[in-house]
């Protein structure tokens, strides 16, 4: 399998974290990861590594009720960065949300690939991870 070169958690639940950390730690399908607790670090990242591409991530695991910036909020300041941004990445909406309306505004995102809803397991984590090696 394809391991991705940075992957990126944004997700304020800790115990959330700790748990995806360790399932990417255990199948070892990221060389990096990043963890930011909100959108506004995240989007504060991207803009001072906007045109550094091999220090942006493949993939992203975006909660979507955070403080500070929510991953909605992460996501309409996302799209604007994105034509300055020379990377494929992927972005999957990772929530404890089954709320319809939450899914149908993830769809409505063309860079949204898919709406997981947590726990993420190893098998949807290395379904991603193959996703983005296609």
């Amino acid at each position: 399998m394809k391991k991705i070169d940075v992957a990126c958690v944004i997700d304020d639940d800790e115990i959330y974290t700790f748990t995806i950390k360790r399932l990417i730690d255990k199948s070892q399908i990221a060389s990096k990861t990043l963890y930011f607790e909100n959108g506004q670090l995240a989007i504060n990242f991207f803009k001072e590594f906007l045109h550094q591409a091999a220090d942006l991530p493949d993939l992203i695991l975006l909660d979507i009720n955070m403080p500070v910036l929510d991953g909605w909020q992460f996501m309409d300041e996302f799209v604007k960065l994105s034509p300055q941004i020379k990377k494929r990445i992927t972005v999957y909406i990772v929530s404890s949300s089954v709320d319809q309306a939450d899914i149908n505004k993830a769809k409505s995102y063309e860079q949204i690939s898919d709406f997981i809803v947590k726990p993420v397991s190893a098998a949807m984590f290395r379904k991603m991870a193959e996703s983005l090696a296609a």
